[in-house]
């Protein structure tokens, strides 16, 4: 009887400890240089993906310093999500700055109509298979590509990437991380690869878990930032893949402009 205690008093203290990791709110901050960056002032961003049921919290919200964009990188919502939360959601990212949202293989499952009428009507730029120049200053800029969702084949990296037409910086978006094996035979420089979607395997067990932890990592001369994502799919539990969002400044190499 005591060992069955002990057991269940272990269960419970574990559940609550995964249920805590899963709605913890924890930023990444993130400084990347590189060696082509033209401007003298650094250009930042908050990326966020899978939000999925989530509830933004404004006290957290304004411990968060503005950026020049803010990028969802899909899944910020899933069946039986009402809208009316999507929008607060939505409406408190503003707060930071600037929206720009890629579709994620949750996104497609519902009714697309009426996500794509809530994102326009709160100014959210729709990334897919688009890219767009941000300027910096004078005449510096950066281009923010996105692609769509790759399950459900609506992905065109090389379409996207044909409306890019100067040598700025690339920052490509696309909700699955397999979207680095598509860039091989691209023939433009991207920098930064941003994406979300495995939740780093959201339950990992001795370090190990079915898709890696998120991490920084370097693929030939691309940066990608796989991300555990912000909300939790199945179940609200995490554990050894903390729940995670990412403000980054891209900055030039060592400080000096090339």
């Amino acid at each position: 009887m005591k060992y069955m205690a002990v057991t269940l008093l272990s269960f419970l203290l574990m559940a609550g400890w995964m249920v805590k990791r899963a709605f913890e709110n924890n930023v990444n901050y993130t400084k990347i240089e590189l060696d082509h960056y033209k401007s003298e002032r650094e250009f930042s961003f908050f990326f966020i993906s899978d939000i999925h049921r989530r509830i933004l919290d404004l006290n957290w919200i304004k411990t968060i310093p503005s950026a020049d964009a803010v990028i969802i990188g899909g899944d910020l919502i899933e069946k039986g999500v009402p809208f009316s939360r999507v929008e607060k959601n939505i409406q408190l990212l503003s707060k930071l700055g600037p929206v720009y949202f890629v579709y994620g293989n949750n996104d497609e499952e519902v009714d697309l109509k009426k996500l794509n009428q809530l994102l326009r009507a709160n100014n959210v730029t729709i990334l897919e298979n688009k890219a767009i120049k941000l300027q910096i200053e004078n005449d510096h800029g950066l281009w923010i590509a996105g692609v769509g969702d790759i399950s459900y084949q609506k992905d065109d990296v090389q379409k996207t990437l044909q409306m890019v037409h100067t040598s700025d910086p690339i920052v490509l978006v696309s909700h699955e991380p397999v979207v680095i094996d598509k860039l091989a035979h691209v023939n433009k420089r991207i920098d930064l690869v941003l994406s979300g979607h495995t939740h780093g395997g959201q339950i990992r067990l001795f370090g190990a878990g079915p898709y890696e932890n998120g991490s920084l990592k370097k693929v030939n001369s691309t940066y990608q930032l796989i991300s555990n994502g912000f909300g939790t799919t199945f179940i609200p539990l995490r554990l050894g893949a903390k729940s995670e969002t990412h403000h980054i400044s891209l900055a030039p190499k060592n400080g000096s402009v090339v």
